[in-house]
């Protein structure tokens, strides 16, 4: 599968998983995840999915300042049920990048390295992703709003043409890079904008 070359220049996210470490995945638990790795999952790059990613990295950046984050020592709870819009979307590149999972998730190994019961919907109360740091109960919520990085003038025409099956190869190609400028726009010109990733910090 072949990406587009920005891909390459979203900065990756360097978290220590102990239960990759306690089983001979990583022998020191360090992982690097890249955007590439939240496509994979995902199967399309999209501002969904390069909100998601934003969100996991302003939170981590939060919560671990001066420290490597924890994958599974994190706590994620999204306002909407699973199955509403695009949560379960964002929920999955969250699960991707801390670990934190549903009912489904892995149960432990004699009672330490749980991912299960760590990703929450339908909360209700919650502005944008609320992520909580499970060793010192730190939490910050992270709000994503791309209205302010428009999307191509084209792109409105050319979506139609290509979900009414009007559209030549060229302009099936063409709406794929003005779909993917958006994306590169938010995930490296606006990686760092207030304006796009709003971090909330809980006391």
């Amino acid at each position: 599968m072949g990406f587009p070359d920005f891909f390459a220049e979203v900065p990756a996210l360097r978290l220590h998983d102990a239960l990759a470490e306690l089983l001979g995945a990583s022998p020191d638990g360090m992982i690097e995840y890249h955007y590439a790795d939240a496509v994979r999952l995902a199967g399309h790059s999209c501002p969904t999915v390069a909100g998601g990613w934003l969100s996991a990295r302003a939170a981590l950046r939060h919560l671990y300042p001066d420290s490597v984050p924890e994958r599974g020592g994190i706590s994620v709870y999204l306002d909407a049920a699973e199955d509403a819009g695009v949560t379960g979307v964002i929920g999955q590149v969250l699960t991707l990048v801390t670990g934190a999972a549903a009912a489904n998730g892995f149960q432990g190994l004699g009672g330490r390295h749980a991912r299960n019961h760590l990703l929450h919907y339908a909360q209700g109360d919650v502005t944008g992703v609320r992520f909580r740091r499970n060793d010192n109960d730190a939490e910050v919520e992270i709000e994503i709003d791309a209205s302010s990085i428009p999307a191509d003038p084209m792109q409105r025409l050319l979506i139609q043409l290509v979900l009414s099956g009007q559209a030549d190869t060229a302009q099936r190609r063409e709406f794929g890079r003005v779909w993917q400028d958006r994306v590169r726009r938010m995930l490296i010109d606006h990686a760092d904008d207030p304006a796009v990733v709003k971090v909330h910090a809980l006391a």
